[in-house]
């Protein structure tokens, strides 16, 4: 998620000073991804070297106000009306690291897969019981916050049923056959190894 241009975006409703911004991105998120507060003053600062805001008013305070430029206004129209690009690899921790244990020897992997479905079930329920606590239940701010836990929730269940699947899979390759050796081929320095039947991708 971009911390950038939702900072930006807010700032196109009118000036804020850091910790403003901090709750206003609070308030439109349930609080659900924390910033703190020299984090939303380094992207302040970047934001302002790169044009898309400039300096205001300061109150007595000694609160300083930013106010989003023209520049600011375009980068706002661009992000929300372009689609989230996802990455096609894949850094997310837990499916690399039953990749890795799969193809291990001694390793349990069954025993894995159960430790952390035990732990995603329990987020999930977790997140199922999850109340809004703020004072208007039929407000904005409880519709943001409720699309925010909708996606958590949607995630977690959709790892469970993707912990359901490995489990599946694994279960067709009885672990002497899923291990994988060192190789004995030496890779070069700089230069990805070559896996047999698949191509090794190179920058174009």
């Amino acid at each position: 998620m971009s911390v950038r241009q939702s900072l930006l975006a807010i700032l196109d409703q009118g000036p804020c000073y850091g910790y403003q911004l901090r709750a206003e991105f609070d308030r439109r998120t349930g609080s659900t991804w924390p910033l703190n507060v020299g984090q939303i003053y380094n992207t302040l600062e970047r934001l302002e070297r790169d044009g898309l805001v400039e300096k205001g008013d300061v109150d007595e305070l000694g609160h300083v106000y930013y106010e989003i430029t023209a520049a600011g206004r375009a980068e706002v129209a661009a992000w929300l009306v372009a689609p989230v690009q996802r990455g096609s690899g894949t850094r997310d921790e837990l499916a690399i690291k039953l990749a890795v244990a799969a193809t291990l020897p001694g390793v349990d992997v069954t025993g894995v897969i159960h430790a952390q479905r035990t732990a995603s079930l329990a987020q999930l329920q977790d997140l199922n019981r999850a109340k809004y606590a703020g004072s208007d239940p039929d407000g904005p701010e409880e519709l943001a916050w409720s699309l925010v836990l909708d996606s958590m929730i949607f995630g977690a269940e959709a790892e469970v049923r993707w912990l359901d699947h490995v489990e599946h899979r694994l279960s067709a390759h009885p672990q002497p056959a899923r291990e994988l050796a060192l190789s004995t081929e030496r890779p070069k320095r700089g230069r990805p190894m070559k896996t047999p039947g698949r191509p090794v991708k190179t920058p174009a």
